[in-house]
């Protein structure tokens, strides 16, 4: 198991965002987070990685106790994940292999010769080795969301947290973007956990479907994305 939540309460501020909130995930487990704007999908990822905290309930993600989790030992946990976020947060005044660097030698890789096998490898993954040199604003939006990938794959995470990794996107990129998703799930048993609007992707790439509305989060056991109310913005 990498994340086991019971009964949890989600706030931002004093705004109550989910409450009950009972979700686990399994190692190399495929889970969507859907529902409208505002429905807690972005809060309950961030909950994840420490950054909205643990109201009330039990959780624990990758062997932390998240309601006693202390800031100290949150680089600790956030090594064990890769973040994908929909607006890229790459340096654009870098190239290509210096972003990738910069979190190799953020996380400690003291060898030189080490950092660079590494980069050569999660980009031959993501299939953008031909790319190491380049700036990273020569980049379309897909191939920056590819790198993206490749930056949270570095330490070789147990879990890889996606929000709206495609919303910027057009469909096509959008899905090659899944597909290399699926692809480390399946090759190195990557628990993804990732929100989206888009219904399509469990049906195209199966997984465990969450829905996420009113202030409750409701596993749907047909395993299809909830239908969002009428009227909800994209």
């Amino acid at each position: 198991m990498i994340l086991n939540y019971k009964d949890v309460d989600l706030y931002q501020g004093e705004h109550l965002v989910l409450q009950k909130v009972n979700f686990s995930v399994e190692e190399g487990e495929m889970v969507y987070l859907t529902g409208p704007v505002g429905s807690g999908k972005s809060s309950l990822l961030k909950s994840i990685y420490g950054e909205v905290p643990i109201a009330d309930g039990t959780a624990e993600v990758l062997g932390f106790d998240m309601a006693r989790l202390k800031t100290k030992h949150q680089p600790m946990l956030r090594r064990q994940m890769g973040i994908v976020f929909q607006d890229f947060q790459l340096m654009p005044d870098r190239t290509v292999r210096r972003n990738l660097d910069f979190v190799l030698r953020a996380t400690e890789w003291k060898q030189k010769a080490d950092r660079e096998k590494r980069i050569g490898e999660v980009l031959d993954l993501v299939k953008l080795s031909d790319k190491k040199d380049r700036m990273v604003f020569q980049l379309s939006g897909g191939e920056q969301q590819c790198i993206c990938i490749a930056r949270a794959i570095l330490n070789n995470p147990k879990v890889i947290l996606a929000d709206e990794p495609t919303g910027n996107l057009d469909a096509e990129n959008g899905e090659l973007i899944l597909a290399l998703l699926d692809e480390i799930r399946r090759q190195q048993h990557t628990a993804i956990i990732l929100s989206t609007h888009n219904l399509q992707w469990p049906e195209y790439f199966p997984g465990t479907v969450y829905c996420c509305g009113e202030g409750r989060l409701e596993r749907n056991s047909e395993k299809e994305a909830c239908p969002e109310p009428a009227g909800t913005e994209n």
